[in-house]
């Protein structure tokens, strides 16, 4: 298959993410046309245009609408670049922050935190304890699936599926048995949901979202000589223990801030980076960063359409993105069985 080149696969996603964006800004409950969202935006940095608009659609899209939008690409960033991270070093198609138990630990840590912490550390102990439980799960399911020296394939999806129980069980048990409004809906963390956007949530959860977005395609190369093998990679010089304790780490901190920021928004990091590979080929020096840009595609077009399609309920973004990563992902696992011979 002839693949895309970089700049048109770059400029390709960068068009469609602000595509999305604008969307984002334009469409809900409260109409507001392109020109008053650029005339409301403008506005707000001290540039008069001119252009008419009520105070209703500067409240809704300045204090609503963009800090969900913004949210919504940091989500998406992270999970997309998690993604492709998590599958290059565990060198395994399926490993999915969510299909892997990461989220639903995450969830899980955050809701503990923020019963524990809250008092004491108040809004940042949702992040705390969403990186530690992902953490913790990812641990969990990395030990479970180690047979002689490989992840597994199926037991990397089998633990993955049973943590992630354990960790959505557990969040959802806390949530009712607390009955704490700083925990939000028990939907909030199996499903996932942008409608709690804030400023300040997004400015706590975009420092390690930036973090892996910009560390992790510094260990590029490191992932590509990994995908042949974990001896072999260490022959040709890479610390394969070192790699991957990096990447886990700052992928699982990416995906622990995203989840207590906007719940456990399931199969963006499986999608994303399938896709980039069938553009652009298998490359991570390509595949990371476009994987983020990717991401914070899906994500918001996601939000944009489960605000929209069932006006004025609000669909939760896991169950759109569930309904297309769900047969894909059973697309993927037929596929890795026969090209391994077997669930090994």
């Amino acid at each position: 298959m002839r693949h895309l080149s970089i700049t048109a696969l770059f400029a390709s996603l960068a068009l469609a993410l602000v595509a999305v964006i604008g969307l984002g800004l334009a469409m809900g409950a409260v109409e507001i046309g392109p020109p008053q969202v650029l005339g409301i935006l403008l506005g707000h940095i001290g540039i008069d245009t001119g252009i008419d608009y009520s105070s209703t659609q500067d409240a809704v899209l300045w204090s609503i609408r963009l800090p969900r939008v913004a949210l919504g690409v940091a989500v998406g960033a992270a999970l997309g670049v998690a993604g492709a991270a998590f599958q290059g070093i565990f060198r395994n198609p399926l490993a999915d922050p969510h299909l892997i138990g990461i989220s639903s630990g995450a969830a899980l840590g955050s809701v503990v935190a923020v019963l524990l912490l809250g008092g004491l550390v108040g809004s940042v102990a949702g992040p705390i304890g969403g990186i530690t439980g992902g953490l913790g799960a990812g641990m969990a399911v990395y030990v479970l699936a180690r047979h002689e020296g490989r992840t597994e394939v199926v037991t990397l999806v089998l633990a993955g599926l049973a943590v992630a129980a354990i960790g959505s069980a557990g969040a959802a048990f806390l949530s009712v048995a607390a009955d704490d409004a700083r925990l939000g809906s028990v939907l909030f963390y199996s499903l996932g949901s942008l409608s709690v956007a804030t400023w300040d949530l997004l400015w706590m959860t975009l420092p390690f979202v930036a973090l892996a977005v910009i560390a992790l395609p510094l260990t590029a190369r490191r992932l590509d000589l990994v995908l042949l093998g974990e001896r072999e990679a260490a022959h040709l010089g890479v610390d394969v223990e070192r790699t991957r304790i990096l990447v886990v780490g700052l992928a699982t901190a990416a995906v622990g801030a995203s989840v207590a920021a906007a719940g456990a928004i399931g199969f963006i990091g499986l999608l994303v980076p399938h896709g980039v590979r069938l553009l652009a080929g298998p490359g991570h020096r390509v595949l990371l960063p476009a994987s983020a840009i990717g991401g914070a595609v899906l994500v918001v077009l996601a939000d944009v359409v489960a605000r929209t399609v069932a006006l004025p309920l609000e669909v939760p973004i896991g169950l759109l993105t569930a309904m297309v990563g769900g047969p894909v992902f059973l697309m993927l696992l037929g596929r890795t069985r026969r090209e391994h011979g077997g669930w090994g």
